[in-house]
């Protein structure tokens, strides 16, 4: 069974950083198809942030393009998003997510707050 926890949410002013991690269990995350990160905003259907293939091409949506950056550390079996440049429409539940052999795996989010 995989357990993905996510960490490092909170409140950061417009313009500020933060940097996500999501700290994976029960499964190597080398062994995984994809790694990634989601997020929902109030009233929003889930959208896909960034991703990344076992073979280490990552994908990202527009709206954070040159702003976050995904990265993992397979030996602490570790997905990290650093997020640049934040500004309020960044503001969502961020969620983990992997994929093993077409089951996907989702972590409980972690909240961000953009906001002066």
């Amino acid at each position: 069974q995989v357990q993905l926890v996510e960490s490092g949410g909170g409140l950061v002013q417009p313009g500020g950083s933060l940097r996500l991690s999501c700290a994976a269990s029960g499964r190597s995350i080398s062994s995984a198809d994809g790694m990634g990160w989601y997020r929902q905003a109030p009233g929003k259907q889930r959208e896909l942030v960034a991703t990344i293939t076992r073979g280490g091409t990552t994908n990202s949506a527009d709206s954070v393009k040159g702003r976050f950056t995904i990265s993992t550390d397979n030996a602490k079996n570790m997905v990290y998003l650093q997020m640049n440049s934040l500004n309020a429409e960044d503001t969502a539940v961020y969620y983990c997510w992997g994929n093993w052999w077409g089951i996907q795996s989702w972590g409980q989010g972690t909240q961000v707050t953009v906001s002066s």
